[in-house]
């Protein structure tokens, strides 16, 4: 192809000109592509191609030439002039190089795809699934395959996807702005699965901003790098129909609930392969049936949305929209969910609204101004993490964070969320000393935009996916949090009961001696067991910092160390509220968790820890088959104390009832060392009372003080009872009875 000389210059003043080759013009589009000449004669074509030598127009309606542009500036800028032309006609440009000749479409002669009814509804922070247009998605536009950028940066002068198919150059693909709405879009052809891509921003003052990752990515580069990837593949067949429909019928409430949380980095590790993380793949292959075989009803996973600092185990996430790569693809997590329901397992994810990090990379001054973030520290900075706070009364930021709740559902099919840190999303003052939070506009401390964005977030999810589980993680008491949105409450469907663990867990770190004169923390928690449906957690957060090992808070040798905790479980599973044991809990690892390591599995050589693994799979196995144990939950009809001051000898004992009397359980648990022979306990109907699970087995590790199978009721009346159990109660255990055939 010739190089024709520059010519004159036909439509372009040279401030313009000079804006265009230096990438500093806002909108390309209006000069760029296929235009009416300003006169009204003809069709003026024009094209910035750095580097190239010679460009050709060709007609993609028969591949003959229709012109070659004239060079107009020797950055790389070409136009011409059809006078024989005046409406836009298909076309592409066939590019001359100094060693090559390519073909190639001009992004500048495709129309805008974006909806204005979308575009409305986002700036209204109503758009719950911006996802499907926002961020990078391939798309076909007059029968050319391509990838359709979206981003939001209002305060921008200019914005371009820059990335490694346009050598980073912000010159070549600056997008087009919507001023109104403050969104910027561009189609690219022919971009390949996997390129990597930033947004490069020109702020209001004219600075060029540190490169942005995309706040809608699907999917990151591996950390310490930071880019954005474009992700084509959306081929995943899915195959648990089946489970999704069972699910939409379901009341989780009256389901058994059992929790396994799990930090996907630690669980395991390939140590003979440098210690790399297990992929989405090889976790489907050894983590799931693992939770089948323990008897876990659901898999809470810590944050997977991209994060680049290992420490923060995922709670400071950067791209809230992509599953961290560090364990593989999004079409390989969503194989994962596909197979955790295919083996009848629910999948439940920790999800991050309260806060994200401050890398440059990330939504912090996100187009130069505080966009995501609120401009005033003392609302938009988070003192205990060093993170920003998302600017909850912001349209596009509601929008932004509805739709990601959206998008985890319906793109992964998870069965629900457990929400992290919502009592500092709740409170204006949370962490902070008087001078250091701004009032609401009625004077309080309550976050009045956070408090709707919660109830948003969770009307919208359970009417669009009834059967899922919102749960929030909310330290304080503040009312209705698992209440309906409609009776005034935040609309999640579970909080964690912080206060029951720490009472428990404060009592069960004493010396059993010295239980006695604290009894009632063992007992509280049935004061506002229905005030929320609950949650039981013994999470990840109880066994780091010092806190120790669940095994390692037991006090006592050895042998009673395991006791007491085989007692505390067995307590937890009898007790009112679904169940969450985090990993390496279920076999009693030794050692605090350790994000950069993987689970004590060798201890499973040892008889003490396979009899807690051992536990764990029969107390879930139980649960499961025992109604009384889950059906009322969350209902106080199902409940009653049968012995609950006593507190000399520190026990325990209490009824379990299924819904509509069609199963009656009782839990005795003894948490001294003392064993008691012949014990007293009342029920309310005679028959036989199978030993349906007892801690101090000699399988788990126990004495073997135990019932034969169980007992049948004496007719006498016992702890304000009609008839009674005369039992062993065992040292440090806990025993569940079911009365049979009832």
């Amino acid at each position: 192809m010739r190089k024709l000389p520059a010519g004159p210059l036909e439509t372009l003043d040279s401030g313009c000109m000079q804006s265009v080759v230096s990438g500093t013009h806002g909108d390309l589009f209006s000069v760029l592509g296929a235009h009416t000449n300003p006169s009204g004669k003809g069709l003026v074509i024009r094209t910035f191609l750095p580097g190239a030598s010679g460009v050709e127009v060709i007609s993609r309606q028969n591949g003959k030439k229709v012109t070659t542009l004239r060079q107009i500036h020797p950055d790389g800028l070409f136009e011409k002039t059809l006078l024989n032309r005046k409406n836009r006609f298909d076309y592409f440009l066939r590019v001359a190089y100094d060693s090559e000749q390519v073909d190639m479409e001009d992004v500048y002669r495709f129309s805008s795809c974006l909806s204005e009814d979308d575009l409305y509804l986002f700036g209204e922070g109503t758009q719950e699934r911006s996802f499907q247009w926002m961020g990078a998605h391939p798309r076909q536009i007059d029968g050319v395959d391509g990838v359709l950028f979206v981003v939001w940066a209002p305060s921008s002068r200019r914005v371009a996807v820059v990335g490694d198919f346009n050598h980073w150059d912000g010159r070549r693909h600056v997008m087009r702005p919507h001023p109104a709405s403050g969104i910027w879009e561009l189609f690219i052809p022919d971009l390949p699965q996997g390129s990597n891509y930033k947004y490069e921003i020109i702020n209001v003052q004219g600075e060029v901003l540190a490169l942005k990752s995309d706040p809608y990515a699907r999917s990151m580069q591996h950390p310490p790098q930071t880019a954005s990837m474009v992700q084509r593949d959306n081929s995943h067949q899915w195959g648990d129909g089946e489970w999704m429909a069972r699910r939409s019928e379901a009341d989780s409430h009256r389901q058994p609930v059992s929790i396994y949380e799990v930090h996907l980095g630690s669980w395991r590790r390939r140590w003979e392969e440098d210690g790399r993380y297990l992929s989405y793949r090889e976790l489907a292959d050894e983590l799931i049936p693992y939770v089948v075989e323990m008897g876990f009803t659901h898999l809470q996973l810590m944050p997977i949305s991209e994060y680049p600092f290992d420490g923060s185990w995922g709670y400071q996430p950067i791209g809230m929209y992509a599953p961290s790569i560090r364990f593989g693809t999004p079409a390989e997590f969503k194989y994962f969910a596909d197979q955790c329901h295919q083996a009848g397992i629910g999948l439940m994810l920790d999800w991050v609204p309260g806060h994200f990090p401050t890398d440059e990379h990330g939504l912090g001054r996100f187009d130069g101004s505080c966009l995501y973030e609120h401009e005033d520290e003392r609302q938009g900075f988070h003192p205990d993490w060093n993170t920003l706070i998302y600017n909850y009364g912001r349209g596009e930021v509601v929008s932004y964070l509805l739709s990601n709740a959206m998008y985890w559902i319906e793109e992964y099919h998870l069965d629900g969320l457990r929400v992290d840190a919502v009592a500092s999303m709740l409170y204006l003052d949370y962490s902070r000393e008087e001078g250091q939070w701004v009032p609401n506009e009625h004077g309080g401390r309550e976050n009045l935009e956070a408090i709707e964005l919660l109830r948003t977030v969770n009307s919208r999810l359970y009417f669009n996916h009834p059967g899922i589980m919102m749960t929030a993680e909310e330290s304080t008491d503040w009312p209705g949090v698992s209440q309906s949105v409609d009776n005034g409450g935040l609309g999640f469907g579970y909080k964690w009961n912080m206060g029951w663990m720490n009472d428990t867990l404060s009592y069960m770190e004493r010396d059993p001696i010295h239980r006695q004169y604290h009894h009632n923390e063992m007992t509280f928690g049935i004061a506002y067991a229905w005030s929320e449906n609950f949650v039981l957690p013994l999470s990840h957060d109880e066994v780091v910092h010092g806190k120790r090992s669940l095994l390692h808070k037991m006090p006592g040798d050895e042998w009673q160390q395991f006791a007491n905790l085989r007692a505390y479980l067995g307590f937890m599973w009898g007790h009112p509220g679904k169940k969450l044991l985090f990993m390496g809990g279920e076999f009693a690892q030794r050692s605090e968790w350790d994000h950069d390591g993987e689970l004590e599995w060798h201890l499973l050589e040892y008889g003490p820890h396979r009899g807690m693994q051992s536990l764990v799979r029969d107390l879930n196995q139980m649960y499961i088959s025992v109604p009384a144990l889950y059906e009322q939950d969350c209902d106080g009809a199902g409940f009653e104390w049968v012995q609950v001051d006593n507190r000399q000898t520190s026990v325990f004992a209490w009824l379990r009832r299924g819904a509509n009397g069609s199963s009656i359980a009782l839990v005795v648990s003894n948490l001294t060392p003392t064993v008691h022979l012949d014990y007293r306990v009342g029920v309310p109907v005679p028959g036989y009372w199978a030993e349906r699970l007892n801690t101090d087995a000699e399988g788990y590790g126990g004495s073997n003080v135990g019932n034969f199978g169980g007992r049948h009721a004496l007719a006498e009346s016992c702890d304000g009872q009609s008839c009674c159990l005369q039992v062993s109660l065992p040292p440090l255990a806990t025993l569940i009875f079911e009365l049979q055939n009832h």
